[in-house]
């Protein structure tokens, strides 16, 4: 395997092809794939070395909904999008659904959504957050963090199953 090869390994729009050419033989080459995706060889082969700085956002849409890889868009938002860098987005490296699940349920005991609830309760009742509030205000938002990326996640892996993946 060349050096090319061992690069593109790494890149994810190259290992989602890779998975999907295990379902639709025509993905199994760069030709077929940039065919089906309306863009040239050479392109698709800029995208997976990571020749191209910024691949185009339709592109990567496309390359997500013929591949069946919804996680190809958060890695773009998390990689790539200056703006998506900067807000909690699931992650690109997607792990079993049991794992995501019981992450999702970890985040939602009762004990800790009724903490939080307390917490942005006695923080927002007078209209104002002061400096001593900041703290209990950055512990709730760090957690509302981790619950948008678990449930992105699900969704993620959701996606993939209705979509036969």
């Amino acid at each position: 395997m060349g050096r090319d090869a061992m690069k593109a390994g790494e890149n994810p729009c190259f290992r989602c092809r890779k998975e999907a050419a295990k379902y639709n033989d025509k993905l199994s080459s760069r030709e077929g794939a940039a065919e089906a995706l309306g863009v040239s060889a050479s392109s698709l082969a800029d995208y997976e070395l990571g020749i191209t700085k910024v691949i185009p956002v339709d592109k990567v849409v496309l390359m997500a909904d013929l591949y069946n890889a919804p996680e190809l868009k958060a890695w773009y938002c998390t990689s790539e999008c200056p703006i998506g860098k900067s807000f909690p987005m699931p992650s690109s490296e997607l792990s079993s659904v049991e794992r995501i699940t019981l992450n999702l349920l970890r985040q939602l005991r009762q004990e800790d959504v009724e903490e939080v609830k307390e917490k942005l309760i006695d923080i927002t009742a007078d209209g104002v957050i002061s400096e001593d509030e900041r703290v209990d205000l950055q512990q709730i938002l760090s957690y509302l963090d981790g619950l948008i990326k678990a449930a992105g996640e699900l969704r993620l892996i959701g996606l993939k199953a209705m979509n036969g993946g």
